[in-house]
């Protein structure tokens, strides 16, 4: 494995920007400084776009566009400063409709597109050109808001690399019903006459839900996306790969099939599987990009057709040690079953914190866990820690709250449900010297940095 990241036996941390204080800016530097201190040489994030109403950041209105509430607000560029002009090339396809887009939706009451009047819905010229003079306020905010979004984010980036950090992003496989890519580029998705979703996309029942999860967001053509040489999906996985120096690709199962359910149904137990074109997508990203700097998210219901995509392409799978401790001897996630082109994880977003997850065991399954970690309930969550990291995989990545030993009011998300997700925020001075050091020796006895 020639990746960057894979270059040598690395620790990372996941936390999403959004459970800092002024990410972008000072919150984000602080960050990476003791990630530097503490042995840690990669920085795991979740998507940057801008997040849907419940804070979902997989629930985005635009791939290419920065959530503003990530900005730090004391280090805005001077507005009467020209734009770079790496800026204004990198933004040309998207910016000036993002902006409407966003100006519109804020003038129908953030309304889905589908419901605002016929001429703006379906993008008649004259309307949009009527619209774009009379909310110009509001576009140029928008435009301003995704210029400083740049600045910022190129500037923690050198920041992060100037001290050894490494970023490694996340890309949605989908995109929000009502989105900027739903609005300008309806083809490539299947939605009704109108716009709305005609199906809707999600999972059958897994480990987090009986009912199967059912997200809502609208599922692709994909024969017009290989009609178009994947055009569109090309161009957002090199934009992210712009941002970031490693991409995680979310629910990258559907890239062999996507689970499909009819719009309107009441749960996921409905759907259906039907096939995808991901071996010939990928074919073309790699003939355009060389080796993936890629991490597939090999996670849920996992057939032998997905496991021979992922290593078809060199990609680095996810294995949480959450998952590891059924009984079966050869699950995957145990760590004795880790490869070197694997993510080694405590948990993932969407789990439990390691405490969270320990104290909700059922007696057999604890007992498991305490037997195989040497460990009992008062040496959680370092025993796990200790696992990931003692892993073969090449990167072990331990979410900012088991670091911590927080239990599940640290959540970050919990799947199948619509409330109460994406709120946790870093406490004030939580991460100290005496905690970077500690973790620094830790790293430093498994090989990791």
């Amino acid at each position: 494995m020639r990746l960057p990241v894979f270059d040598r036996r690395r620790a990372g941390v996941l936390l999403p920007l959004s459970a800092l204080e002024a990410p972008l800016g000072r919150g984000g530097r602080a960050f990476v400084d003791w990630l530097a201190a503490a042995g840690f040489s990669v920085w795991q994030m979740l998507p940057l776009g801008p997040a849907g109403p419940a804070g979902s950041p997989f629930w985005t209105r635009a791939d290419c566009a920065g959530d503003p509430a990530l900005l730090d607000t004391a280090e805005l560029p001077d507005p009467a400063a020209p734009r770079e002009t790496e800026f204004l090339k990198a933004s040309a396809p998207w910016l000036a409709d993002y902006a409407l887009f966003e100006a519109l939706a804020h003038s129908q009451a953030d309304a889905p597109f589908w419901s605002w009047p016929q001429p703006l819905r379906d993008r008649e010229p004259r309307a949009l050109e009527q619209a774009r003079i009379r909310l110009a306020a509001e576009v140029a905010r928008v435009e301003a808001e995704q210029h400083a979004f740049y600045v910022q984010w190129r500037r923690l980036r050198e920041y992060a690399r100037a001290r050894g950090v490494r970023l490694f992003g996340d890309l949605p496989f989908y995109v929000a019903p009502s989105s900027l890519e739903t609005w300008t580029q309806r083809g490539l998705f299947k939605l009704g006459a109108d716009g709305a979703p005609a199906v809707v996309s999600g999972v059958p029942p897994d480990y987090f839900t009986h009912l199967g999860q059912l997200w809502g967001n609208p599922v692709y053509d994909w024969d017009a996306a290989r009609r178009s040489d994947f055009q569109w999906w090309r161009a957002r996985v090199r934009a992210q790969l712009a941002r970031f120096d490693l991409l995680r690709l979310d629910h990258f199962r559907a890239l062999v099939a996507y689970w499909a359910v009819p719009a309107g149904a009441p749960d996921a137990r409905g759907g259906a599987w039907h096939d995808t074109p991901g071996a010939e997508l990928l074919g073309r990203l790699r003939g355009e990009l060389g080796e993936l700097p890629l991490v597939a998210e090999d996670l849920g219901v996992i057939t032998p057709k997905v496991v021979a995509l992922r290593k078809a392409f060199a990609l680095p799978g996810m294995r949480v040690l959450q998952f590891a401790f059924d009984g079966n001897p050869e699950n995957p996630h145990l760590p004795y079953m880790h490869e070197h082109d694997n993510v080694a994880y405590t948990g993932t977003h969407d789990n439990d914190t390691a405490v969270g997850w320990y104290h909700g065991l059922d007696p057999g399954t604890r007992a498991r866990v305490d037997l195989f970690l040497r460990g009992a309930a008062e040496a959680m969550p370092e025993t796990l820690i200790r696992a990931a990291l003692g892993s073969v995989a090449a990167l072990a990545v331990v979410p900012v709250p088991d670091l911590l030993a927080l239990g599940s009011e640290a959540r970050f998300n919990t799947p199948g449900t619509a409330t109460g997700n994406w709120t946790w925020k870093l406490p004030s001075g939580a991460l100290d010297a005496t905690l970077a050091q500690r973790y620094a020796r830790l790293n430093g006895c498994f090989g990791r940095g």
